[in-house]
């Protein structure tokens, strides 16, 4: 009888990658640009694109030199404007080049980077750059505004300003300056008083360097949790985790310089940081950037224009792309994509096999965590591709699955539990609660294992399969139901686009829950509640099936792609208390 400590994924690892990669890289993260500036300066390491009326889409290119150069330059510069070793740095960016170049940065100057989504409120960034305890922030000028208003409640010393604009083409450069920079809020007549234009400080420091010696061991990253199950916390990870984790990532997926990547998901979140970002900047690789992943014209056009091989995304993405009608008519090919990632949520059977059947790529579901930034397990590039599991934990990286009663006893592989994990790139905790720190990272035979909240189960082969996580469980009827396997039954009728399910109130009976899905219909299809209710019954347990449909414009989601099952909750409080008031 196999069990988690036999580690059987091993066993269906690809040729080539080992059990184990120890001993990794002894270096701080940002030392893998150095090395790769050194060893291919010319390679083109970003793509600015843009599309404009007439000419079609343009673009400019940074190579590894310039980026390394770059990111000296504002090394310098922080430690000139008072940043000590240590010092959290808030980075407000989408995906442009100054997002990278500040990123690399902050970690050569010996900052911690804690990025945030640039669109927060005000609240919500007050809160993050307060917890995390940044002096420093570096935004895009459309944000200065909002990070202006809260900077005096605040530790903020200074914040660095850069514009959308400063690495477009030219053409696109000029035009946008004209038609939209002050259209769309991105122009600031004056800064702030310590405040500093990005290029300012990329100008007069150029040249030099940091000279801040930087241990492997020290933090590197304040990374904020989604909040999809509460408050958000900062997941403290170091210079060691993320080298680790890269090259975890870059061992598993066998890719090299030639590579192109598509940087479309958001580098402020660890997915796109480390899997993306990271991995690509290992290798020698381009990154072709992205500005919005929501932009699905953008994504195409830049899909279409740069042919890119690497495509990480998450399934609303890829469901977008499937949908679109110029991927469907065949106007735009997805021919050059090789392989593509999907992670941050799970990945319907329908909508792999269907972005499979476009593009002709390998659309591998994986799974990460902020608290091991970022990936964890990913289906083998060229081993069994199983649809439905999050694949093979990666090299180095210890599982167990237990009970979910006493959380501690291992159950029977192929049966449901949580998931712990051990490796390499585990978290050092989450900054300032030691509390949750001790809930989710507990010492067991010598190893550090992080309690994940994930109800998963392993096969015989050392495949994993995210059942869903422990607080979004339901009880229906006296049975636990798990609110991502509704969801994959509903999906999988031709005319949804997207659906989330949760547990509601029960609408008759006090103290107990029911099921209801908010369900997003396909463009030029209709559909009934109990047409979907008859189809869930083909599928599903009697107690799995929702007892209520509601059909909706859009399912609110995080920035990569996870749906909010606490604001679907919130907006069926909401409409109870319409139709009460009423």
């Amino acid at each position: 009888m196999v069990t988690y400590a036999d580690r059987p994924w091993t066993k269906k690892y690809d040729s080539g990658v080992a059990a184990s990669l120890e001993p990794y890289p002894n270096l701080p993260l940002h030392k893998l640009l150095s090395d790769s500036a050194q060893r291919v300066p010319n390679n083109i390491a970003l793509i600015t694109s843009v599309h404009l009326p007439i000419f079609g889409r343009v673009g400019s290119e940074l190579t590894y030199a310039e980026l390394d150069r770059q990111s000296d330059a504002l090394a310098a510069g922080l430690i000139d404007m008072g940043l000590k070793k240590g010092d959290r740095v808030a980075l407000m960016m989408p995906n442009i080049a100054a997002f990278i170049i500040s990123f690399y940065g902050i970690l050569k100057a010996g900052g911690v980077v804690s990025a945030a989504n640039p669109t927060y409120p005000a609240d919500k960034l007050q809160f993050q750059i307060n917890d995390c305890g940044a002096k420093f922030v570096i935004t895009m000028s459309l944000f200065y505004n909002t990070v202006k208003q809260i900077q005096p409640k605040t530790q903020v010393k200074s914040v660095i300003v850069t514009n959308v604009k400063e690495y477009f083409p030219g053409l696109g450069k000029f035009l946008f300056t004209v038609a939209k920079e002050k259209k769309e809020g991105h122009r600031i007549e004056a800064l702030g008083a310590g405040d500093v234009w990005l290029q300012d400080v990329l100008t007069k420091y150029a040249g030099r360097k940091s000279n801040v010696e930087v241990a492997p061991d020290e933090m590197a990253l304040f990374q904020y949790t989604g909040g999809t199950t509460g408050v958000s916390k900062a997941a403290m990870a170091t210079h060691s985790a993320l080298v680790a984790n890269t090259i975890q990532m870059c061992t598993v997926l066998h890719s090299d310089s030639s590579e192109i990547f598509l940087g479309a998901i958001p580098m402020f979140h660890v997915f796109g940081m480390v899997a993306v970002l990271s991995v690509a900047i290992n290798l020698g690789a381009k990154i072709v950037l992205v500005i919005s992943a929501r932009d699905i014209p953008d994504v195409i056009g830049a899909i279409d224009t740069y042919k890119p091989t690497i495509f990480h995304g998450v399934p609303a993405l890829y469901n977008a792309l499937n949908n679109h009608p110029d991927v469907k008519s065949g106007k735009v090919s997805l021919k050059s994509l090789q392989c593509c990632v999907s992670g941050s949520a799970p990945l319907p059977p329908a909508t792999k096999r269907e972005f499979e059947r476009l593009s002709g790529a390998k659309l591998l579901e994986g799974f990460g965590m902020s608290e091991a930034p970022t990936a964890t397990h990913v289906n083998p590039v060229n081993g069994e591709n199983r649809t439905g599991s999050i694949g093979l934990p990666l090299p180095d990286m210890h599982m167990r699955i237990v009970s979910l009663d006493d959380g501690e006893t291992e159950v029977e592989v192929g049966e449901i539990g949580e998931l712990l994990m051990s490796g390499p790139q585990i978290m050092r905790g989450y900054h300032g609660m030691p509390t949750e720190t001790a809930n989710s990272l507990r010492e067991k035979d010598g190893k550090i294992w992080l309690y994940t909240g994930d109800i998963a189960r392993m096969d015989e082969d050392g495949y994993f399969y995210i059942v869903d996580r422990k607080k979004d469980m339901a009880l229906i009827g006296g049975y636990n139901v798990y609110p991502t396997n509704v969801e994959n039954a509903i999906k999988e009728h031709a005319a949804v686009l997207e659906v989330g399910v949760a547990a509601v109130p029960h609408p008759d009976k006090i103290g107990q829950e029911s099921l209801k899905a908010w369900v997003v219909i396909k463009p030029g299809e209709s559909l009934t509640s109990e047409q979907l209710i008859d189809h869930c019954r083909q599928r599903l347990a009697p107690y799995e099936v929702p007892t209520r449909i509601a059909f909706v414009s859009e399912i609110p989601k995080t920035t990569v792609g996870k749906t909010l099952r606490r604001e679907l909750a919130r907006m069926e409080m909401e409409e109870r208390e319409k139709v009460t008031t009423a």
